[in-house]
């Protein structure tokens, strides 16, 4: 956990794929004042490739090493709100820098509720199959593997499925505390 005797500079939102990260980011950003990014966004700006197009060209070895790269850049910002990646908590580094570098928030759901949001994403083409299964068996088994991994890093767990305008004042609540 986080040392919360300081104030929150930067917020980092974890979960998996369609949990709303950049939904609730860019929200609580507004709300706050503060400048909002997605780490996904930057590693395709940085690499001026799709991340399906990264992973085929460089592998999930080499996004992975990106994404890496695009949190730690995050460090040295206040007033920071960023949406990472789903893979974002498999390497410890990561987990370590989250942990340090500000309030982590796990925006959780059911596998029901992220395999329908993923069904119905428009870019959904753009997200690359992890394990190349149906739908709601990629989704299970990957949240299954990953769960205690946000977990692990996070000092607020939220329902992803909750209301947009309560997520954001919960978290602007805890900005202002």
């Amino acid at each position: 956990m986080n040392d919360h005797t300081r104030p929150v500079r930067r917020v980092y939102l974890v979960g998996p794929r369609a949990s709303g990260k950049t939904t609730v980011g860019k929200a609580l950003a507004a709300r706050a004042g503060w400048n909002f990014e997605d780490t996904d966004a930057t590693v395709t700006a940085t690499a001026g490739m799709t991340v399906e197009q990264t992973v085929e060209r460089e592998g999930w070895e080499g996004f992975r090493r990106r994404e890496t790269e695009a949190l730690r850049a995050t460090l040295g910002h206040d007033g920071l709100v960023v949406a990472t990646g789903g893979g974002m908590v498999l390497a410890e580094e990561n987990r370590r820098m989250l942990r340090d570098g500000g309030l982590v928030v796990y925006l959780c759901g059911s596998v029901d509720m992220l395999a329908g949001r993923l069904a119905r994403a428009p870019l959904a083409a753009q997200r690359p199959s992890l394990t190349g299964r149906p739908i709601t068996d990629e989704v299970a088994e990957v949240l299954a593997a990953r769960d205690p991994l946000y977990r692990e890093c996070a000092d607020v767990v939220l329902d992803a499925g909750d209301d947009l305008r309560a997520l954001v004042e919960r978290l602007a609540s805890l900005l202002e505390a």
